[in-house]
């Protein structure tokens, strides 16, 4: 077996270059880097194939990529010696070569970083209008199976119901029950100070109700089921599931997205509420523990100092949370591109737009509940 080699031979402004012994793919390794390095200087260059004993499509490629480059350098190049077998398969590999090479390094500079700057700007831009779209496409969708109940998949919102409810109950429970701990023992520390230890629980149940119920039940659910709806649905988009429900006559956001949006917006108020009820209970068991507040006491203040509306404040929120969640783990999901490194690309956008639209949603309704009182 003759190994391949590359050689240089360069007069003026013409250079040959010489190609010899078997290029295979399985013995490239060695002539990959000077392939690469090799840059003649020269107006005219001849690839000297004369003495190649075998060629199969790697050597094909390092050879159509010599003449590339040498080709975007303003050079002609030329063949000599070119065998009538590897002349077929040079030419098959040199139309299907990619063309644009990519740059080295990134520009440096003003104007560019201007010019990138434009681009994500009309990118975020595109990606806000194709998103609302998608939000008006699925409350259609939403809207017409109210009207016309009989088009639900009753069936596949049970199982997705399963999914992101019920399995959720467990983490969420617990979730809220540490959370009422850490409130407890974060707040006996700062009370005990002025002797207000009993305050407590006002602190513990405003907060856990009003805000760090509902909110933190969002996060974990758009961290659990959100990710899980852009893996699924994107699996079945680089497979080509959602083209063929489409040829079949099937409506993909019926089919897909409507039953794992209602599942979230049933579910996720009934995890809101477990996750208070564990928040309270791991406060007051706290609160015992640490301050000797009795749970007959904690249940008197809650009840005498803590209105309704704080914890409907919170569970009106629910619905919102559930919609966004579902809407950008479902949209994320319809852009993959068709390669499993494209699912994961998205799933981890999915969840982080979903936390982060969360949690721009709580603020806004807390400021809405402090300008009417509520």
């Amino acid at each position: 077996m003759t190994k391949p080699s590359i050689a240089v031979e360069q007069e003026g402004d013409t250079a040959r270059v010489i190609v010899s012994g078997e290029m295979l793919t399985q013995s490239l390794s060695g002539v990959e880097d000077a392939f690469g390095a090799t840059r003649p200087d020269a107006a005219h260059v001849t690839v000297d194939m004369s003495e190649i004993d075998a060629l199969d499509t790697g050597g094909a490629w390092l050879i159509a990529d010599l003449k590339n480059r040498c080709s975007a350098m303003g050079a002609t190049v030329a063949f000599d010696g070119l065998k009538p077998a590897h002349s077929a398969l040079l030419e098959t590999v040199s139309e299907n070569i990619p063309k644009d090479i990519p740059a080295e390094a990134p520009p440096k500079g003003f104007m560019p970083w201007l010019e990138s700057l434009g681009q994500s700007t009309v990118g975020a831009g595109r990606d806000t209008m194709s998103i609302l779209g998608f939000l008006g496409l699925t409350l259609h969708r939403l809207g017409r199976t109210m009207i016309m109940p009989w088009r639900l998949r009753r069936a596949a919102v049970v199982s997705q119901m399963e999914e992101t409810g019920f399995k959720a109950l467990p983490i969420v429970a617990l979730m809220g029950f540490l959370i009422g701990v850490v409130l407890a023992f974060q707040g006996a520390t700062q009370l005990k100070q002025f002797g207000a230890e009993i305050f407590v629980v006002e602190l513990i149940s405003i907060s856990v109700l009003r805000e760090l119920g509902i909110l933190l039940t969002a996060i974990i659910v758009a961290g659990r089921s959100g990710s899980a709806f852009t893996a699924s649905i994107g699996s079945m988009k680089v497979q080509e599931e959602i083209d063929a429900m489409r040829t079949l006559g099937l409506d993909p956001i019926e089919v897909l997205v409507i039953p794992r949006v209602l599942a979230l917006l049933i579910m996720l108020p009934i995890l809101g509420f477990v996750a208070d009820i564990a928040g309270l209970f791991g406060g007051a068991l706290m609160s015992w523990i640490d301050l000797g507040v009795s749970p007959g006491m904690f249940i008197t203040r809650l009840k005498e100092n803590t209105s309704v509306w704080h914890l409907a404040v919170g569970l009106i929120k629910a619905p919102f949370f559930a919609m966004v969640i579902g809407v950008i783990a479902c949209w994320q999901a319809m852009q993959v591109k068709g390669s499993a490194q494209s699912v994961g690309q998205r799933t981890t956008a999915s969840v982080v737009q979903s936390i982060f639209m969360v949690i721009a949603i709580d603020a806004l309704f807390s400021i809405f509940f402090s300008e009417i009182g509520v």
